[in-house]
């Protein structure tokens, strides 16, 4: 299966296009991502010597609770600066101060959508460290869609819910989630469970939503997944991107399944076509060029 990428590769080579560029151009770029997030490049009030990178997202409020301003100004640092109209987090380059890892700069500002995932992630993997939290971090990231966070005594646990749109992708849906439940490829990989229809116990008495074409799937995460920044940043990549992985592939599944489909049906009509019988008292010709009613 395919791993979706963590960063924006669009923002990143804009980036390093403009980086690596002779002298400034006007720039204004709208570039749509998973999750209804849109990130927004462009010079500051029309001045080509600066580049803005901004982003928007729908539960931008839901992890501002959580301490975002101060995760995201730990990793942008000075190039954070007030939000765009209309957007949520803005990071601004002067091209006569760029940085001098331009290549790392733009890897980290392509990743502006899955930092501010990470500040909910990271702030539960801390709590759990020091035994646990009674509250829940709910996290609307799409419309009627939710990730909830909850930190106990010796894990972390992760619960999307998700909104099959079409009764095939329920199907499909659920032969992956069996899949991730029963086998867990290493010995290292986290306990997946999922639910139909009904929330797990452990979202009694949230707004999560009921119905036949809502799932829920659970991620446990144990401290081994986040005991060092290494093995941590790897489980953020990989779990904040869990929702739309799931999707990409049901979609990618369907599209397999009609195009193998079509195939079947275009070689079943080449066999009718050779099966049809020949038509009855057709004149014939010889090889001298006589002519002759076969009956």
């Amino acid at each position: 299966m395919i791993l979706l990428e963590v960063k924006n590769r669009i923002v990143e080579e804009t980036l390093l296009y403009r980086f690596d560029s002779a002298k400034p151009e006007s720039i204004d770029i709208t570039v749509a991502d998973f999750d209804g997030v849109l990130y927004h490049i462009s010079n500051p009030d029309g001045d080509k010597g600066k580049i803005r990178v901004s982003i928007s997202l729908k539960f931008y409020e839901d992890i501002k609770l959580h301490g975002a301003e101060g995760l995201l100004r730990k990793i942008y640092g000075d190039y954070l600066v007030a939000p765009e109209a209309g957007n949520d987090v803005s990071i601004q380059f002067d091209y006569e101060h760029l940085p001098e890892n331009k290549a790392e700069w733009a890897a980290k500002t392509a990743m502006l959508k899955r930092n501010c995932f990470a500040v909910v992630f990271e702030k539960y993997f801390e709590l759990q460290a020091k035994g646990g939290e009674k509250t829940t971090a709910i996290i609307h990231y799409r419309d009627k869609e939710t990730m909830y966070v909850s930190a106990l005594k010796d894990r972390v646990t992760v619960i999307f819910s998700t909104v099959f749109t079409d009764d095939d992708d329920i199907i499909i849906g659920k032969v992956f989630m069996q899949e991730f439940k029963e086998r867990r490829g290493s010995g290292t990989a986290p306990q997946v469970l999922f639910y139909h229809k009904e929330p797990p116990q452990e979202l009694a008495g949230t707004d999560a939503l009921t119905g036949d074409n809502v799932g829920y799937i659970t991620f446990v995460l144990l401290p081994r997944h986040y005991k060092d920044e290494k093995a941590r940043d790897n489980t953020i990549d990989l779990i904040h991107t869990f929702r739309d992985y799931l999707h990409y592939h049901i979609k990618c599944s369907k599209a397999y399944l009609h195009s193998r489909m079509r195939a079947r049906t275009a070689a079943l009509l080449k066999v009718l076509n050779r099966a049809r019988p020949e038509a009855k008292n057709v004149e014939k010709k010889t090889a001298s060029g006589r002519t002759f009613v076969r009956k």
